[in-house]
């Protein structure tokens, strides 16, 4: 977490952007991954001539060649305004464009940067301020680059690429990656999910993920993040450099196109929000997965693409609308059948229709499921979350202190109605437990297959709770006649005595 000084520092910027006319929030984020980068740049020159002068060997890992010094943030950043931005735009920009050669996601998706500040002085002022900004260690980098994304969302547009960073905390929770795992989200955009992931490993994994073969495997062969949009892939590229993986697999690809059928059964983890009503090129999408299911709808074909994309045994957590789960169609209860006898559905958690406000009040689930091509499904976990700590209008006020917010949280008793997520994890972990005894009454419960066929494959949740009914007290009809007439005495009395102290007449 930032403190609030860094957060001033970071608003500053955002407002020199805005000052200077440049409103939209998303070429805002790209402009500043740019400077960020090239900034990141001139720290690893900086460690590339230390490490030589203390090795007494030549230069290595150097991004800039030594004899221009001018490409470097720290050199620049010292210039006068016309010349640093002669510097910058005619010199800097054409050089990190160049560095698409090498073996870097990073310099892959610098191929068309271009500085888009329009004066001298806006440039001075946010290099400036982002200077000021410290990004020292790991931690700092990444939550600063988080609050960050946190602005576009904030700013009341394109805020459908940002799901709530504590449900996806929530999300990484449950799965629990381990040090072996090879995760992708096919729709990653900002590379949320790849991030929280990358977080959990350094939390749960640290040593082992620190040297040696796993070293390798987490910072070349464990993240893999898919999107069509290069500002995204941009942004989503800078987001997991300042979270410390030096090599993740993020590319441009139309993920449901009939052109990326290659890796199949490739990926032990799905962790996604892929799109639930994008636009879709039918003449393109991917044969294998019209064949197993129908449709245009691009929720149901990304469901189909998670279980193309895992390999026996691998397991997924997305985010689907609520029309997954009870819709008609016959692409619908295909795949929900399909989930159910195919393969092994996990669990069913509906969060409230508020998650997503305010760009959009859609009612969502999280399916959790393993591909088994062989069935499995003995009994469905269900979770009915009906707070998560924010109000569930537009303001997504916090309802709780900060500590008491995410999944993570230690909560009283009264505290739970605001946050469920802390319950959600815990129930989660006995879901092959205690929670199999639980009622159909409670927030959650157990719903064995068999129960589920009957229903016709249906997996909202309300199909299967049942209601409290308050038991009827049975009296006898002389007992209930009695009391009535009490009742009418008691009346008249009371009437008698009104007339006396309104009146004074007792008679």
């Amino acid at each position: 977490m930032i403190t609030g000084e860094q957060k001033s520092k970071v608003d500053a910027v955002w407002d020199a952007f805005w000052s200077g006319g440049i409103a939209n929030p998303l070429q805002v984020m790209e402009q500043i991954t740019f400077l960020l980068f090239i900034r990141r740049l001139d720290d690893e020159q900086t460690r590339a001539l230390n490490r030589a002068n203390l090795t007494k060997k030549p230069i290595q890992d150097n991004p800039f060649p030594v004899d221009r010094e001018e490409l470097r943030w720290s050199v620049f950043k010292n210039y006068s305004a016309d010349e640093m931005f002669e510097t910058v735009d005619k010199k800097v920009f054409p050089f990190i464009q160049t560095m698409r050669d090498e073996d870097s996601t990073y310099a892959h998706f610098m191929k068309d940067a271009r500085l888009q500040i329009p004066n001298a002085a806006m440039l001075v002022k946010v290099v400036d301020l982002l200077d000021k900004i410290e990004m020292r260690d790991l931690d700092t980098k990444g939550d600063v680059y988080e609050y960050m994304l946190a602005k576009i969302a904030s700013s009341g547009q394109n805020g459908q690429f940002r799901t709530p960073r504590h449900i996806i905390k929530l999300m990484v929770e449950m799965m629990a990656p381990e040090p072996g795992d090879t995760i992708v989200d096919p729709a990653s955009g900002t590379c949320g999910f790849l991030v929280a992931a990358t977080e959990y490993m350094r939390e749960h994994h640290g040593g082992e993920i620190n040297s040696g073969r796993n070293a390798e495997h987490f910072h070349n062969d464990m993240f893999h993040g898919f999107d069509f949009d290069n500002t995204m892939l941009r942004i989503g590229s800078m987001n997991m450099l300042l979270h410390g993986v030096e090599q993740p697999d993020i590319r441009y690809r139309d993920s449901l196109a009939e052109a990326n059928t290659g890796d199949a059964g490739a990926y032990s983890m799905i962790l996604a929000n892929p799109p639930f009503a994008g636009s879709l090129d039918y003449e393109n999408t991917a044969k294998d997965l019209q064949q197993i299911v129908k449709t245009k709808k691009t929720e149901l074909l990304f469901l189909a693409l998670f279980l193309r994309l895992l390999k026996p045994g691998g397991r997924a957590a997305v985010i689907v609308p609520d029309g997954v789960l009870f819709g008609s169609s016959k692409a619908h209860k295909t795949l929900r059948k399909m989930l159910v006898d195919d393969h092994k559905l996990d669990a069913v958690v509906k969060l409230p229709s508020g998650v997503f406000k305010p760009y959009a009040g859609v009612s969502t689930a999280i399916l959790f499921f393993t591909k088994t091509d062989s069935g499995g499904t003995d009994n469905v976990w269900f979770y009915d979350v009906q707070a998560d700590g924010y109000s569930l209008d537009d303001k997504r006020t916090p309802l709780l202190d900060y500590d008491n917010l995410g999944p993570l949280a230690k909560l009283s008793d009264d505290d739970h109605a605001k946050n469920n997520l802390p319950d959600v994890l815990r129930r989660w972990a006995n879901r092959d437990g205690s929670e199999l005894e639980r009622a159909r009454t409670e927030q959650s419960f157990c719903v064995p297959w068999n129960a589920i066929e009957e229903q016709g494959y249906d997996l909202s949740l309300n199909r299967y709770k049942e209601i409290v009914h308050e038991e009827v007290e049975h009296r006898a009809p002389e007992e209930i006649l009695n009391e009535l007439e009490k009742i009418e005495v008691d009346i008249q009395s009371g009437l008698a005595d009104l007339r006396v102290m309104l009146t004074g007449d007792d008679g």
